[in-house]
Formats: C-alpha cells, sequence, structure tokens
C-alpha cells in the first residue's frame, strides 16, 4: 500500500502538534509494512498520482486547491481536518450556509469554514482528533456522521522512560512548574499563564518557541518581573532535554483556548507529569477524570488548578492510561484500518 502525505508549506517551518504527529505516523505506518512518502510537488505529476490513498492533514484554505485538484483527479484521499472552533455547531451551519449563498451572488467571497467544509465532502474518509471536532464537523458543516471516523491523536513511548537528571543537572530544578509551546498565538493563552503564574510561589519553567506576533510584547514583559519564571527558547521534540524537563516537573499547565487534544500534555503524562489543561477541544477523550480543567479565561482558575495539582500526590493512572490509549503503534494501526476500508470500497 502506498500513501503520500501532504499539507500546505508552512507546518514543517511551523512545528508544532501536526509536524509532529506527520513524522510519527509515517515512522510506524512504515513499521507496519506501508510504504508512506511525502509530497514532493516537483516530482513529475504521473509519480505523484501514482498512490493508493493521499492522507491529508489539514482542511482549510492553503490546502483548497490541492484538494480540489484530487477530486478532479479521481485520487481517493482521506483528511485530517485539524479544525476546531469554541463556536456552537449551530453557529458554524450559519456560517456555512451564508458561505454557500455568497459564492452563488457574489462570486470571490469566501469564508474560511467553507473550504473546510467542501475538503470534508470530497474526501472519503474525515479523521478528526476528538469526538468533539468530528460534532462540529457533522452538525456544523453538514458532513455525514457515517464519513466521519476518530482518530486519535499519538504520544511516542520513548517518554516513558524519559530520566529527569538531564534537566536537573543543567539547570538545578526539579518538582517544578512546566509549559510547552508556542508564545505569540493568542489561542495558546501563555499570557493568562504568567500572569497566574506570577501569583504561585514555586519555580516555573516555560519551553517554547517565540513568534514575533499576537501577545508576545506582553507576555515577555510579564515574564520579565517574574524571577521564578525560566523561558528556555527552541528545544525540538527530539531533544533528550525536553523528555527530560517532562519528568522532572511536578506539573504540566496547557491552559489554551481549545486544544486538540495538547500534544505536549501527553507527552509530560506519559514521563509521569501531573496535567493541568483547558476542557475545550476535546481533551476529555484523552485525559478523563485523570487531569485538573481549568478555564482558560480566568487567571485565577488557572492559579487555583495549578495549585490543586500541586498539592495533589503523582499516581501512575494518567500515565497507564496514556500508555494504554494513545501510544503511536496504536494510533498508526488503527489508521491502516481506515485506510483498508477506504480502498475497498
Amino acid at each position: 500500500m502506498k500513501i503520500i502525505f501532504a499539507t500546505h508549506e508552512g507546518v514543517p517551518i511551523y512545528g508544532g502538534g501536526p509536524y509532529v504527529k506527520m513524522l510519527h505516523t509515517k515512522q510506524h505506518l512504515e513499521r507496519l509494512g506501508l510504504e508512506v512518502e511525502f509530497l514532493d510537488i516537483w516530482q513529475p505529476r504521473e509519480k505523484i498520482l501514482a498512490c493508493d490513498l493521499v492522507h491529508l492533514f489539514s482542511a482549510n484554505f492553503a490546502v483548497y486547491n490541492l484538494a480540489r485538484l484530487l477530486q478532479m483527479r479521481g485520487v481517493k484521499f482521506v483528511v485530517n481536518p485539524i479544525f476546531y472552533t469554541r463556536r456552537s455547531p449551530g453557529f458554524v451551519k450559519t456560517i456555512a450556509n451564508i458561505d454557500r449563498l455568497s459564492r452563488h451572488f457574489l462570486r470571490g467571497m469566501w469564508w474560511d469554514w467553507g473550504f473546510t467544509r467542501d475538503i470534508c465532502e470530497w474526501s472519503e474518509q474525515v479523521l478528526p482528533n476528538t469526538r468533539d471536532e468530528g460534532t462540529i464537523i457533522s452538525r456544523g458543516l453538514g458532513i455525514s456522521p457515517e464519513k466521519i471516523r476518530v482518530i486519535y491523536n499519538g504520544v511516542s513511548e520513548r517518554f516513558l522512560e524519559a530520566d529527569p537528571a538531564l534537566f536537573e543537572q543543567k539547570y538545578g530544578l526539579k518538582n517544578f512548574i512546566l509549559s510547552v509551546g508556542h508564545i505569540g498565538p493568542a489561542r495558546k493563552n501563555v499570557l493568562a499563564l504568567v500572569r497566574a503564574l506570577a501569583e504561585i510561589d514555586r519555580p516555573a519553567v516555560l519551553i517554547t518557541r517565540i513568534l514575533n506576533t499576537g501577545e508576545t510584547p506582553a507576555v515577555l514583559e510579564v515574564a520579565a518581573q517574574n524571577k521564578r519564571l525560566l523561558i528556555i527558547d527552541g528545544l525540538a521534540n527530539d531533544d533528550p532535554l525536553l523528555a527530560s524537563a517532562y519528568a522532572a516537573c511536578d506539573v504540566f499547565v496547557l491552559p489554551s483556548q481549545f486544544e486538540t487534544p495538547g500534544r505536549a500534555a501527553l507527552e509530560a503524562a506519559l514521563a509521569g507529569a501531573k496535567v493541568v489543561i483547558t476542557p475545550h477541544g476535546g481533551t476529555r477523550d484523552y485525559f478523563a477524570d485523570l487531569a485538573e480543567y481549568v478555564d482558560p479565561f480566568s487567571i485565577q482558575d488557572i492559579r487555583r488548578g495549578i495549585e490543586k495539582a500541586l498539592n495533589a500526590p503523582k499516581t501512575p493512572a494518567l500515565r497507564n492510561h496514556i500508555a494504554q490509549h494513545f501510544l503511536w503503534d496504536k494510533i498508526a494501526r488503527d489508521t491502516v484500518e481506515v485506510y483498508r476500508e477506504v480502498l475497498e470500497r
């Protein structure tokens, strides 16, 4: 079985969850005997199209033309939409309907969610990361529930073996508060996090990539006033120091406006950290009742959740839960099952 992975060109530049997901999914599918290639747009067209299936990561305007050309050429593809909004399905449905009308009467007028709907309609199967994402796609964009199957995000088994010693020796810190992600995008809610950390008498670490956008200046200004807060810029996902930080921390915090589900939180949980996380985006699919959920729009609730987690004992329950359900090997096998069902139709 030959599969081509495709997405928009910004994914490897930005990094983050989708990039890591593509790399690990490819690696584990190849272990199962599949031939997987990343799309190379400069290859001859015949070679690009000579595959059994295309797996598209993202369903937005950046991949719209690619999806449309695949549909026009009769090339089967499945899509991991990476689509979520805190708006209600009814609101999404209204905007999607306005998109249809505006396209008909006002040529050249497009709405973002219309791109997502079209790509999902053209695909053979829609593979959201959470049940909440699937609900929005079904009820909001009008995609048949029979066409939707949740394929969860995975986590690397190597975080089970993470050793805290490397981080402790380098930075002299242990049992601290940790967060991993980008500074800049408002969705990541780092400004609210650093304001909450300013009120907590415990060392904290942000491992991050600092983007020149959004709330970055305000985050750095508040962070500079907190002598207990250390910012480490730019550790790669496969850096042993990152895994060691997960193992060395006491509590991992990801109070984003939403997450689907927050790859770094999965990694930290697998390394043994207690997790404080947003309830929005389908995180309960992954963390069940084994994490502390906080209102991302309340600095005081973020502080409350962190302090509650700091005062709770560490147990292996969350670690065991993640290891049982969300390692990449299981996710890859679930993905192969979808591919086979699609190709047998």
